[in-house]
């Protein structure tokens, strides 16, 4: 069984990691000194649920942990830096902070190694997430040992609610956009006014006008879209953020 070791102090590691065209390192006793950083581990980069949900929502909540008193996050995997860093500039991944436990060092001394050769891993890491203040475990999130892969704890939402349950998470913010369009300029600037993070979904690149016409019915940009729900153009959009 794979145990926690809440009220320990992190152990202390240096690892080799590459920054552009160099490499340099990253030691444990400074990454978490004096700060209160959470840490999510899972089984490896590119893998699909920790590329489709785990990693993804830990970027997407940072900003959230961050006014919850949370310096810095850190996604740990068995993972070189070099699959690490074409990992994060793959992903959404601008929030966090990855630390490439190449060889394992720091996952075998946590006590979370698992035998992965089954197919074709290796040793890799248990998934499993934790909050670390000033180099001391506080809490610890540790998936059920069970067969498969299972995500049931270690998720950012689980963090942020044990951090703060009353906490106020983002709404999904979507858009259809056109460059140098004033009503798309305009409703970026209230969204952001507002205090919302959106997503822009520039006509022409990220999207086309079929796609605009089949998701909204027009042909007219802006379109906004607030949890799934569509709001409509910049008008609609000052209509609802007036309510």
């Amino acid at each position: 069984m794979f145990k926690s070791i809440e009220g320990q102090t992190i152990p202390n590691v240096t690892i080799p990691v590459r920054v552009g065209n160099d490499w340099q390192s990253i030691n444990t006793g400074e990454l978490f000194k004096d700060k209160t950083v959470v840490v999510f581990s899972l089984p490896g980069a590119f893998t699909p649920t920790c590329s489709s949900t785990h990693l993804p929502r830990y970027n997407e909540l940072a900003a959230t942990l961050n006014k919850n008193g949370v310096d810095e996050i850190v996604c740990v995997s068995v993972n070189d830096s070099f699959v690490m860093n074409a990992w994060a500039k793959d992903q959404e991944a601008q929030n966090i902070t990855m630390f490439p436990d190449g060889n394992g060092e720091f996952t075998d001394k946590m006590g979370m190694i698992v035998d992965m050769s089954q197919v074709g891993f290796g040793k890799r890491s248990w998934r499993y997430s934790m909050l670390v203040k000033n180099g001391v475990i506080e809490k610890m999130f540790i998936e059920p040992q069970k067969p498969g892969d299972p995500f049931e704890v270690s998720d950012a939402d689980t963090m942020l609610e044990y951090i703060n349950p009353s906490a106020a998470k983002p709404q999904a913010i979507s858009l259809f956009t056109k460059p140098d369009c004033p009503f798309c300029i305009a409703a970026k600037e209230m969204l952001t006014n507002a205090g919302y993070t959106f997503e822009e979904i520039t006509l022409g690149k990220d999207a086309s006008l079929t796609s605009l016409k089949a998701m909204t019915g027009k042909e007219t940009v802006p379109q906004v879209f607030v949890e799934g729900k569509h709001i409509g153009g910049s008008e609609a959009l000052a209509e609802y953020l007036e309510k």
